[in-house]
């Protein structure tokens, strides 16, 4: 089952509530499976065992399967003809997986399985903030952060997702355990360069990005978690992990993709800095001589939320992360990402091949200054906190059975 098809806009319609719905999912799957016979790792919620015998791949669908429709069962503001085409397509989905698994008593056992694990889930996610109040507080100073106006209706245009910085983290102990040290002082050396560095390459119409650096930003503007967890099932496929290992992988790529997102988003909505569309047009007040204000400038890419630190960078941290510690930096043969982005014209390619998992960051901090999104401090200090997170999740929980905690 493909478990980034059917979240529904509030859920699934920005990547990090996306990355929180994911991380549910494969966090029950991963249950399900290391509760089948002989423990190799602690589990995440679900300490019950089950027979050896049990069907993991029908424990597997009944996990994401009860897991998804919770998710679209209860995410508010969701029209009922949407959520009842929705809840039809999973059922249909889930119907498939099962019709490829034998019929008998390990099938009904692996579906018990599952759905155990699912409840677990569901229950320990219940009032967990999800679809809460908006984090942020409206403030016109400089420095902060204002959204941007449609032009269409002359409503600003608003953070889909404002709550997820408030959300209950998977792992880590808080929602600001990872706070950065925040963005570059107005008046300082630092601001000044990187405010020039992104007024010249990010601008809508700038005369200094190259052609493949444009091309290389719209690519950027897709789902971190389905390109990695797409990257994720591709090399365990390709080292051989079993299905235990694999879900294990999965499940450390998402529980700790989705801390570092909630984190990120708290970070986000405490600094509430700017935007280099808003800093540009209002350079004058920032009380900085080496920066100048241009009223019309505009970036190439747009984002609805505050600035500092890097959601991309703070979900491509945390991925990556995982997916050093399984398989190291640099991959014999590599690995292609396939873009979804929006942005990406006819004549773009879509699928584009990387050899490591630094190389691959190492863009990303670039494509984000080249998109007008981000100063490069945000980009660096948004890598940081997605590597943190990930080390602390690989070494609080799922450990092999044996190991202490730490």
């Amino acid at each position: 089952m493909n478990t980034l098809i059917g979240l529904p806009g509030p859920a699934g319609g920005a990547p990090p509530a996306a990355q929180i719905h994911v991380a549910m999912v494969q966090g029950a799957v991963y249950d399900a499976v290391n509760a089948i016979g002989p423990r190799r790792y602690r589990p995440y919620l679900l300490t019950r065992r089950f027979s050896a015998w049990a069907s993991q791949d029908a424990a597997v669908a009944a996990a994401a399967y009860l897991t998804l429709r919770d998710i679209v069962s209860t995410v508010p503001n969701l029209a009922e003809a949407t959520r009842t085409t929705l809840l039809g397509t999973l059922s249909t989905q889930y119907s498939d997986a099962l019709a490829a698994v034998p019929d008998g008593r390990a099938e009904a056992k692996g579906i018990t399985v599952g759905m155990t694990a699912a409840e677990a889930m569901i229950a320990a996610r219940d009032h967990d903030g999800r679809f809460g109040p908006s984090q942020w507080v409206p403030n016109t100073a400089p420095g902060h952060w204002w959204p941007q106006t449609n032009p269409a209706t002359g409503q600003p245009i608003l953070d889909p997702t404002p709550w997820v910085g408030a959300v209950q983290p998977f792992i880590v102990e808080s929602s600001s355990q990872f706070r950065t040290s925040g963005p570059a002082k107005l008046d300082s050396g630092t601001w000044a360069t990187e405010f020039n560095e992104v007024k010249a390459i990010g601008a809508v119409n700038s005369t200094t990005r190259t052609a493949d650096q444009t091309y290389i930003a719209r690519w950027w503007q897709s789902t971190p978690a389905k390109s990695w967890n797409e990257v994720g099932r591709d090399l365990a496929r390709r080292g051989g992990l079993d299905a235990l290992d694999t879900a294990r992988l999965l499940a450390l790529q998402n529980l700790g993709g989705a801390d570092a997102a909630i984190n990120c988003w708290n970070d986000k909505y405490y600094w509430d800095f700017w935007r280099p569309w808003n800093a540009i047009q209002r350079a004058a007040e920032d009380g900085n001589p080496a920066t100048a204000p241009d009223a019309g400038w505009l970036p190439l890419v747009s984002a609805p939320y505050p600035e500092h630190p890097s959601g991309h960078l703070c979900l491509d941290g945390a991925h990556t992360g995982i997916l050093r510690m399984f398989f190291g930096d640099a991959i014999d043969g590599g690995y292609s990402i396939t873009s979804i982005s929006s942005f990406l014209g006819p004549a773009d390619a879509a699928t584009r091949h990387f050899d490591s998992f630094s190389q691959v960051l190492a863009e990303i901090v670039e494509a984000r200054i080249w998109a007008g999104l981000h100063f490069r401090t945000a980009d660096l200090q948004g890598k940081a906190l997605g590597e943190g997170v990930a080390g602390y999740v690989a070494t609080h929980r799922l450990e092999p059975v044996g190991h202490d905690h730490h």
